[in-house]
């Protein structure tokens, strides 16, 4: 199992690049970070330094979308990093959320990010595309690599990514819940005549190393706001009969008022107290290093290949040091001598 970090881009940038130096050295392979260009800084200009001040680390969105920037100008920025620094980096892409919902617009239709998840990977690969009625191509890639990860909730967005993404992101880790969606994309790759072991499988989730559990559920309970804010979205269109998700999913957002994105991903924040404890234990890793590496060997028996770190609470360096000191190495079957 490979384990990523997702940071939001607050400034100073030069602290994120930092972060991401220290999760090198921690054994982290992946380092992601929002993208939603008004709430904090651009991701793709932090990028470069990143991949600069380290040696192995991919680098991407997760997620970024297919309405704040032109695809070719997203395909061009991936490309020249790759060339620059060798195929480093990774396309998180959805629908939309904070970045294009803070603008007054609203995430774009599955036809448009099926469209925008071919067209970002073969431009940024040196393929010929068909774009605006146009026959496109980036003439100076050479060897271009990269591959695009479809973060999805609903059932026609699962499908989707199991159609064509290169890999799957699911942002929350309760294992019933990955065990139903990891399957459903399982399922649409092989309907379209993929190999569905081809498929890579993310999960990212906030993860805090502690005792103080009471403290460790205020830190992490954004998080339940964030996916509930997505459920929200197929619930108005589906209803919460005919979501097509765990039934868990639709019933916790019950209480849901509403969504502030000033606070997005934000620990504190004053929208989120709908959300149960339980959901907050469902949905995150809390606790001691036991109770993470219980919960990780479930994920890895669900064939999740990569578990992803999101750091947004106030032990970020406690929680990057303890999973490079004590949890990634026991996972990875390395002996701890500390």
């Amino acid at each position: 199992m490979d384990f990523g970090v997702v940071f939001q881009c607050d400034p100073p940038a030069r602290e994120l690049v930092s972060l991401a130096v220290q999760a090198e050295q921690a054994g982290f392979s992946h380092v992601w970070t929002f993208d939603s260009h008004v709430l904090w800084q651009e991701p793709f200009v932090i990028y470069g330094q990143i991949l600069a001040a380290t040696s192995a680390l991919t680098v991407g969105p997760m997620v970024t979308n297919p309405s704040t920037r032109d695809w070719t100008v997203t395909a061009s920025m991936f490309a020249t990093l790759n060339e620059m620094y060798g195929n480093r980096t990774v396309c998180g892409i959805g629908r939309g959320d904070s970045a294009v919902r803070v603008l007054g617009a609203r995430p774009t239709t599955l036809a448009e990010l099926r469209e925008c998840v071919t067209i970002i990977r073969d431009l940024a690969c040196g393929r010929t595309v068909r774009y605006r009625d146009r026959d496109l191509q980036l003439p100076w890639v050479d060897d271009g690599v990269l591959e695009v990860w479809v973060a999805a909730y609903g059932p026609k967005a699962l499908a989707l990514a199991g159609e064509v993404g290169d890999g799957y992101i699911l942002q929350l880790a309760d294992p019933d819940i990955a065990a139903w969606m990891i399957g459903a994309v399982r399922t649409a790759a092989q309907r379209a005549g993929r190999d569905p072991d081809a498929v890579t499988f993310c999960v990212a989730a906030p993860a805090y190393v502690g005792d103080d559990l009471a403290h460790q559920r205020e830190q992490t309970r954004w998080f339940g706001g964030m996916v509930g804010n997505h459920i929200a979205d197929i619930v108005a269109r589906y209803g919460g009969d005919g979501a097509g998700v765990p039934k868990v999913l639709t019933d916790y957002i019950a209480g849901r008022q509403g969504y502030d994105y000033a606070q997005h991903g934000r620990a504190g924040n004053t929208h989120t107290d709908f959300v149960p404890d339980e959901i907050v234990d469902r949905f995150c890793l809390l606790g001691p290093v036991d109770e993470h590496l219980r919960r990780l060997g479930e994920l890895r028996e669900l064939g999740v290949d990569q578990f992803a770190v999101y750091l947004q609470h106030d032990a970020k360096q406690a929680t990057l040091a303890a999973y490079g000191e004590q949890i990634i190495p026991r996972v990875r079957g390395e002996v701890v001598t500390s």
